[in-house]
């Protein structure tokens, strides 16, 4: 696995905490915090979009 360098954990209400990283090959990384040793990946593009699609709210339905 490459090194991934993550950022602080996000935590919503309930303690519901994840953290992103990066790579040095721009790959981002999305984990629950503990459990970074298995963490989604794909392109920074691909993640900065999932989060824009999230904060407008298109993803509501699956909460």
């Amino acid at each position: 696995m490459p090194t991934i360098h993550w950022d602080e954990a996000f935590c919503g209400e309930g303690a519901n905490c994840f953290r992103i990283g990066t790579d040095d090959a721009d790959n981002a990384y999305i984990a629950v915090l503990g459990q970074e040793d298995t963490p989604l990946t794909d392109t920074r593009e691909a993640l900065r979009n999932l989060i824009l699609d999230i904060k407008a709210g298109k993803a509501d339905h699956l909460l």
